[in-house]
């Protein structure tokens, strides 16, 4: 090695050395830990567990403390009394959009001239609600009835076994896609149901070898191999998401049609609209399948729970005017009565959902807790809320927090339990799988509703489909199902 060679190794470290080195806390800051690691920090242990590494900072550090991760200095809030400040704060001071931009572009390939997400959200949230979300649920329950039961007179019809996982990811994406994306023609026929079963299965399976690699996609930590693999999947994702190829289908749902105004008007050209759709059937398909894994999975292991809420489904049942056979879709009125289902799916959202709720620090601010203390941020760093240690873990709020319980999220009487206390005061945030604030999943009652679906249509149809968790799932779950690394999804809200 040439001697010019080594001394600019020695000054690229010892520069990693200073930076990372060079800070040090203020008064009024809240604890700094910027690790052993030059410019590194604590970025090896983050990424390998987050969850247990930040719940080794709590107990070191206390509710808020600042820690270095590859060279950006993150400042970590874990009281779930002081998350309403931060969720709602204007985005003149704390702001997800740089870090969202960064993320399209980093794994989506991504670029959007004028975008605002506040502007996107505008156009955007009518078209899942009321009149529309109705229009999406009945959209659903048609569709899942085509990729569900299929036709045995295909090749490869008939019967199949299948992990759980993928059983709930298949079809809920699928299902989903036809949904939002549109169908092969109007009116129905057997060969168009059999062409929507055949496009949406290319879609899905093309889908998840880019979701499977996205966590790496974030970190920029693809090998070469991998780099291969991501482009060739997703230059065909673009393909069949084009906006051309897209205006031929059938029943597009309007927020399709909302979307594609929005980018029209924001000057998207169409090779980047395609890379959008991409984009956006990660967003609203991405976690349904998991968390209806999920939900499913307790229910199996939980015999108890699976029978209250077949019990409160007959029950539901029984008032309408209808028999099963003659139901053609689910009111989104009987989607809403199911206290016991909903409380089964909070209870497994509590448990699995791991969301990251982010803010760019923008400005120099002073941040009030809620017990009165009050703590500096530095422009430029990072504010991360993880409400899945505090409020979802935490034992002060959950008794046995590790233990699934069906009617943890019920009242005595049988209706939505919403009072939780820590430290004797009330908590508004309580669970956030859907994120809070300006950054709240629009998609919410879509995702719910889509997700009951696949439940009350098993149980409509009187079959029992024999799936079978993989061997794998099953050892990793444990007892509760809880605590599988592959399906366990950290988001960034």
């Amino acid at each position: 090695m040439s001697w010019a060679l080594l001394l600019g190794l020695l000054a690229a470290l010892l520069l990693l050395l200073l930076l990372s080195r060079r800070r040090s806390r203020r008064p009024g800051e809240p604890p700094l830990d910027v690790g052993s690691i030059p410019w590194l920090g604590h970025a090896l242990e983050f990424g390998k567990d987050a969850a247990s590494f930040l719940t080794r900072m709590k107990e070191k550090h206390g509710d808020i403390f600042t820690v270095l991760v590859g060279g950006r200095y993150v400042t970590v809030l874990l009281d779930p009394h002081s998350y309403d400040t931060v969720v709602w704060e204007p985005r003149t001071k704390l702001d997800f959009h740089a870090y969202a931009v960064f993320l399209m572009e980093r794994i989506f390939d991504l670029q959007l001239p004028h975008y605002s997400p506040s502007d996107e959200k505008a156009k955007m949230k009518p078209t899942l609600l009321h009149k529309d979300l109705q229009a999406l649920t009945e959209a659903m329950y048609t569709n899942l009835r085509t990729v569900l039961l299929g036709d045995a007179t295909e090749a490869g019809g008939g019967w199949h076994e299948m992990g759980l996982l993928d059983f709930s990811y298949n079809f809920l994406l699928r299902a989903g896609y036809l949904t939002l994306y549109g169908v092969e023609a109007l009116p129905r026929t057997r060969e168009s149901r059999a062409q929507d079963r055949t496009h949406s299965a290319d879609v899905f399976h093309t889908f998840r070898q880019l979701d499977l690699l996205l966590p790496k996609l974030a970190r920029g930590s693809l090998s070469v191999g991998d780099k291969d693999r991501v482009c060739r999947v997703k230059g065909h994702l673009w393909k069949l998401l084009s906006p051309a190829r897209l205006a031929a289908r059938a029943h597009r749902s309007k927020w399709l049609g909302s979307y594609l105004l929005y980018l029209e008007e924001i000057g998207v050209p169409e090779d980047m609209q395609a890379r959008a759709l991409v984009l956006q059937l990660w967003a609203t398909q991405g976690n349904m399948g998991p968390a209806a894994f999920w939900l499913l999975l307790f229910l199996l292991k939980n015999p108890e729970a699976l029978a209250a809420v077949r019990g409160e489904l007959e029950q539901l049942l029984s008032r309408t005017e209808q028999t099963v056979s003659q139901m053609t879709t689910l009111p989104q009125k009987l989607l809403d009565s199911m206290p016991v289902l909903d409380s089964v799916l909070s209870e497994s959202l509590r448990l699995t959902a791991a969301p990251f709720i982010t803010r760019e620090v923008m400005v120099d601010l002073a941040m009030p807790m809620a017990d009165g203390r009050e703590f500096s941020l530095r422009r430029g760093d990072r504010l991360l809320l993880f409400p899945f240690l505090s409020p979802q873990k935490d034992p002060e709020i959950y008794t046995d927090p590790e233990v699934f319980k069906y009617n943890r999220f019920l009242n005595s009487d049988g209706s939505e339990k919403k009072d939780f206390y820590k430290d004797g005061k009330r908590l508004k945030h309580y669970s956030m799988p859907w994120g809070a604030g300006h950054n709240q999943c629009l998609g919410k009652a879509y995702a719910i509703s889509s997700i009951k679906h696949k439940f009350c249509f098993m149980h409509f149809r009187k079959t029992h489909t024999p799936v079978k968790p993989h061997n794998k799932i099953n050892r990793d779950c444990g007892k509760n199902g809880a605590g599988d690394p592959t399906v366990k999804k950290t988001l960034v809200k």
